[in-house]
């Protein structure tokens, strides 16, 4: 599902709740990172971890510890950019050279409505009122939890290169279906704050795509090298 919305150069690995990666062994290193942490935690954490290890392999990368970095980022192998994603009985990573793609994000969310309260707390009034449009027009589709979702991913593509938090209410959000069924789309982030310079110019406008399939909500964010020609999807 995850490769679906990314370029050919990235190498993606998702496990579902039946995956043996869902048992994946943990380094030394990363043990210590969950210790302490509960069961459900902790084969999250492996089988995240797990899929980057294969992904790694997959990039032609020796597979080794992902640990966590600066506001809990993923520190990857150098000359790599990627990111990681897991929730309920789903788990993804992906891989790129740096060569490649400037940055990469995903994120995926159980497919069913935010918690009350969450929505008005992190969405922007005139997202909501296009949330409210789509939902009139396609409501099989839990638009809130998609748009929460792409806000993470927005997040994860952008802290790598600027090293700074980036509030939910910094990024104007779009979600367009690509048809009738709404179940794949695009999505467009204007940030409302200065952005990363890439090439030496900085860019304002984050694009990416989303998908709905077996109860979960996928989507990506990627940021190509100015001079990239586009690519699959």
């Amino acid at each position: 599902m995850i490769e679906e919305l990314l370029p050919e150069s990235v190498v993606a690995v998702e496990a579902h709740a039946d995956d043996p990666l869902w048992d994946a062994p943990l380094y030394p290193e990363e043990e210590a990172l969950v210790a302490r942490a509960v069961a459900k935690r902790r084969r999250e954490f492996a089988a995240v971890r797990g899929c980057a290890r294969r992904a790694m392999e997959k990039l032609g990368v020796p597979p080794q510890a992902v640990l966590s970095g600066e506001r809990g980022a993923p520190r990857w192998p150098a000359g790599v950019v990627g990111s990681m994603t897991h929730c309920d009985g789903y788990c993804a990573a992906v891989l790129v050279r740096a060569a490649d793609l400037v940055s990469v994000g995903i994120d995926a969310e159980p497919h069913g409505p935010l918690p009350e309260g969450v929505g008005p707390a992190v969405f922007l009034p005139a997202e909501s009122a296009r949330l409210d449009r789509m939902a009139e027009r396609r409501p099989a589709v839990h638009w809130d939890r998609m748009l929460f979702s792409a806000k993470e991913s927005v997040y994860k593509a952008w802290f790598p290169l600027t090293r700074k938090w980036l509030d939910f209410s910094e990024a104007d959000i779009t979600l367009a279906p690509d048809g009738d069924d709404g179940a794949c789309g695009t999505l467009r982030a204007e940030l409302l704050v200065p952005g990363p310079l890439v090439g030496g110019r900085p860019l304002q406008v984050f694009e990416g795509r989303w998908v709905v399939r077996d109860g979960v909500v996928a989507t990506s964010v990627v940021i190509p090298h100015p001079s990239a020609a586009p690519s699959r999807p």
